[in-house]
């Protein structure tokens, strides 16, 4: 069972409701059901669809994407709809792709061609690499995140522990069972390609190899605060800190593994801040871990790192559609694991999943920042599992 995502409502309006305005850009990390979004609409419309993906095309031909467009408009000529609609999934494997799109929506803008489009792509770089020059001012994007829990628990049954291991990834939920066939498919499936497609092929990227071990090292200290200089200890490389920080933006981009920045009312000690690491999803901590879900889950101590990161990789995916900024904040022995600020408000959450649950960050927290409220997830304030089914927003009514 794949349950119909909240994406496909907006994208059903947009595409059949409003005027032919803007390009449709679906876009996120790989696995979460962009593809499937795209044929779940393809199945409910009554508009002529033509679906076209670019994985297997060679790079350089741009060509093919005009030869895409064609299909589409001689589908919109033979067919008594006023409107069609071309889907390209993976646009951004082809080489100068937004000039393309570009040269072929003006046509039809010109000619006043009732042709929609929708461009599906794996990550945030599809954003830095055409849509913010060639394509400025026509169109409009949707981010397509991890699966929440409530969505895992709805389509596949997920107890909040099941999801605190195993993650939201859709395409592994039936795999559970067999932990050790699991792993490989999130090792091989996601990790090796997301990092090797997404990443790689998109961007330079000097050493390869570096930018892997700091993913790896960074899911194993997933929910902890370590400095470029310690990492660069860890990972015994003769690389520097600016090329780190780079790669971690370029692993954040590809929906993998994230640097949360210190909270200060000032921002450019934001910037300045050590970052935590926080991955966007469990499974990614989880893949790599030699021990089982049931070991880790005895373990009181491990097992709330990875509620911890669980949560942190919630609020991180909310980041990207709720307009809300994600922190950490630490001065001197105290911390507060996550600082979630909008539209002016602010919010500190404390997360203590075991059987300990003082916080003497929270209160130096409110007395240096006076925050608009703190929060403690935990046995004695908001259940852990029943916070993961909470839409972060609902924190600041």
């Amino acid at each position: 069972m794949i349950i119909e995502r909240s994406q496909k409502k907006l994208l059903t309006q947009r595409i059949e409701s409003e005027p032919r305005q803007f390009i449709q850009v679906l876009y996120g990390p790989r696995q979460v059901g962009k593809t499937t979004l795209a044929w779940q609409f393809m199945e409910s419309t009554k508009l002529p669809v033509h679906f076209a993906s670019a994985d297997l095309v060679a790079s350089g031909q741009s060509s093919w994407i005009s030869q895409q467009w064609e299909t589409a408009r001689i589908k919109l000529r033979q067919s008594e709809e006023k409107e069609a609609v071309l889907i390209i999934d993976e646009i951004q494997k082809i080489g100068n792709w937004s000039e393309a799109v570009k040269r072929e929506w003006d046509g039809d803008t010109a000619q006043r061609q009732s042709l929609k489009v929708v461009l599906l792509g794996s990550s945030r770089l599809l954003l830095q690499q055409g849509l913010t020059e060639s394509l400025a001012g026509r169109f409009e994007t949707i981010f397509i995140g991890h699966w929440s829990y409530r969505e895992m628990k709805e389509a596949f049954d997920f107890t909040p522990d099941q999801y605190v291991w195993f993650g939201g990834y859709p395409g592994a939920a039936t795999l559970i069972n067999d932990e050790e066939r699991w792993r490989r498919y999130i090792t091989d499936s996601l990790i090796e390609t997301s990092i090797s497609k997404d990443i790689l092929m998109l961007t330079r990227v000097d050493k390869p190899a570096l930018m892997k071990r700091l993913f790896e090292l960074g899911c194993g200290y997933s929910g902890q605060i370590l400095s470029y200089t310690k990492i660069l200890g860890q990972l015994q490389d003769a690389g520097n800190t600016t090329t780190l920080a780079h790669y971690l933006r370029l692993l954040d981009t590809a929906g993998l593994l994230g640097g949360l920045e210190k909270y200060s009312p000032e921002m450019v000690r934001r910037r300045a801040s050590i970052p935590k690491f926080q991955v966007h999803n469990t499974a990614l901590m989880s893949a790599q871990q030699q021990h089982s879900f049931q070991e880790i889950a005895a373990n009181p101590s491990k097992w709330g790192r990875w509620v911890e990161s669980a949560i942190g990789a919630c609020l991180l995916n909310h980041t990207r559609t709720d307009a809300i900024n994600l922190f950490y904040w630490r001065e001197g022995n105290h911390e507060v694991d996550f600082v979630l600020e909008h539209k002016g408000k602010v919010i500190g959450l404390e997360i203590k999943s075991g059987h300990t649950e003082h916080a003497s960050g929270m209160a130096a927290f409110e007395q240096q920042c006076k925050p608009d409220k703190v929060l403690l997830i935990g046995n004695s304030g908001i259940p852990w599992q029943e916070f993961l089914e909470l839409e972060p927003l609902e924190l600041f009514a």
